[in-house]
């Protein structure tokens, strides 16, 4: 009976441990913050193109990517488009825009997802991460802005993903 009682104890403890690791939602935080510190760390590596005009930086994805980001000007609220890159997040080449907001560099990661969700606000590292569904597309904000500066940035995205 102990012996029965101790190798069901071992079993259960093995698969908490195995279970207990990060869940998907963490792993994509984690992938984004750490393409967000390679972006500020790598010289020349923030803009692929570098431009405040979204007619510029829109059919600069155009054949790089299998979807066509949206690219909006938002300077009216403090966001200036400073261009945008490519980087691979979560297993797939993505589109990133960048914008500047007052003393912050902000990347916003894209990338096809179906589906509405509200903006989700956490951090990681010192980051904001503000994360939504809009449009047909996935939505990732990050900075090391606070989370608040950044909902006004989803709020406007989302309405022009709506429209």
């Amino acid at each position: 009976m102990a012996a029965s009682f101790a190798a069901v104890a071992l079993v259960t403890w093995n698969l908490a441990i195995l279970t207990a690791g990060p869940g998907a939602d963490e792993l994509m935080t984690r992938d984004l913050v750490t393409a967000h510190v390679r972006s500020l760390m790598i010289d020349g590596h923030f803009n692929d193109v570098v431009s405040s005009d979204q007619h510029t930086v829109k059919p600069w994805f155009a054949g790089k990517l299998d979807f066509a980001p949206p690219v909006h000007d938002l300077t009216n609220l403090g966001f200036l488009l400073a261009g945008g890159r490519l980087d691979y997040v979560n297993g797939r080449a993505v589109a990133v825009l960048t914008y500047r907001y007052r003393q912050h560099l902000v990347n916003v990661f894209v990338w096809p997802e179906a589906g509405e969700t509200s903006p989700r606000a956490t951090s990681r590292q010192g980051f904001s991460v503000v994360q939504w569904t809009s449009g047909g597309m996935k939505y990732s904000a990050v900075s090391d802005a606070a989370a608040a500066q950044l909902i006004p940035l989803a709020d406007a995205l989302r309405a022009q993903g709506a429209s």
